[in-house]
């Protein structure tokens, strides 16, 4: 199966109630422990570029990467996106070079700013028959070149407007999740009322959840265990975000939970086995702990095993 865009996987899980999961990819590791997952489960999958990952192992590097991966597995349904697409020459870049789906992120400008943006990149990928992610409202936490010391929560109202004016395919909210690790310091809390508010007005549009890593205990308790330093990590409860692909989110971004899986296995190698100084003694089990974490996220989280 050649690469997909969002549409009909989107509208599916709509109807189904569930989310597909979007998983950063940086190296071949990750690429192919999602693959593996996504086999395993027999869900779609969103393969996710961030500008940071574009600029560490090059756009021609990673479609590579993904060109092999669908040769693996042609059965398992790909969309390939840009993730917090900083400007529109990177989204162009991306939607040339083979990208079926591209975020602006504009949350950061005014208002009316955010709106001609990304009226600029619908249309250039509108032409090109590319999907197009906005945002709306501003997440706390700090995720590569995209950082905000506060929550600034999607207004109902706004987005509707948003979208009628800028013709985005689906939009990122706020609701209160948050980049990075650090999530919440008190109790978890989603403004459900705010989601439910917004798909009432939205119906049938396919809404996004940044941010939205669990960060799970075991992880972080073993990244520490065996020489790191994450104190007070803290994510998104996984049955809040279960409840959320209930309510017309249809893609869930996974990434910081993907990074403590691989390095917390690297670690455990590392102090387990210090002779080794060949990488593929600790990269070939590092590459099954990304697997177990996404077919684990498919199948509790995302609710999509069996939807290829």
């Amino acid at each position: 199966m050649p690469l997909i865009g969002p549409k009909e996987m989107f509208a599916a899980a709509y109807a189904g109630h569930y989310a597909v999961g979007a998983f950063n990819v940086n190296n071949m590791e990750i690429v192919q422990g999602i693959m593996q997952a996504a086999s395993a489960e027999k869900s779609p999958v969103i393969l996710q570029v961030s500008a940071g990952a574009r600029k560490y192992a090059g756009q021609t590097y990673i479609m590579k990467l993904v060109e092999a991966a669908l040769a693996e597995d042609p059965e398992v349904p790909v969309v390939v996106h840009l993730d917090h697409g900083p400007d529109f020459d990177m989204c162009a870049a991306c939607i040339d070079g083979g990208f079926t789906s591209v975020m602006i992120d504009g949350s950061h400008l005014p208002y009316e700013e955010n709106v001609a943006l990304t009226q600029k990149v619908v249309d250039y990928a509108h032409a090109r028959g590319v999907w197009v992610e906005a945002e709306l409202g501003k997440l706390a936490g700090v995720e590569e070149h995209v950082s905000s010391a506060e929550h600034v929560y999607t207004d109902p109202a706004q987005a509707v407007d948003f979208v009628e004016r800028t013709g985005c395919d689906s939009l990122a909210i706020a609701i209160g999740t948050s980049h990075g690790a650090y999530k919440f310091k008190g109790e978890a809390r989603l403004d459900f009322d705010r989601l439910e508010e917004i798909s009432r007005r939205l119906p049938e549009y396919p809404l996004v959840l940044h941010g939205a890593s669990s960060v799970p205990q075991e992880f972080v308790e073993a990244c520490n265990q065996y020489g790191g330093k994450v104190g007070g990590a803290r994510g998104v409860p996984e049955d809040m975000l279960r409840r959320a692909a209930s309510l017309g989110v249809c893609k869930i971004n996974v990434d910081t939970d993907i990074r403590l899986a691989l390095t917390a296995s690297i670690r455990k190698h590392f102090v387990e086995h210090p002779e080794d100084f060949d990488p593929r003694a600790y990269l070939k089990p590092a590459r099954e702990a990304v697997k177990n974490m996404v077919a684990h996220k498919i199948r509790n989280v995302m609710g999509s095993s069996g939807k290829a």
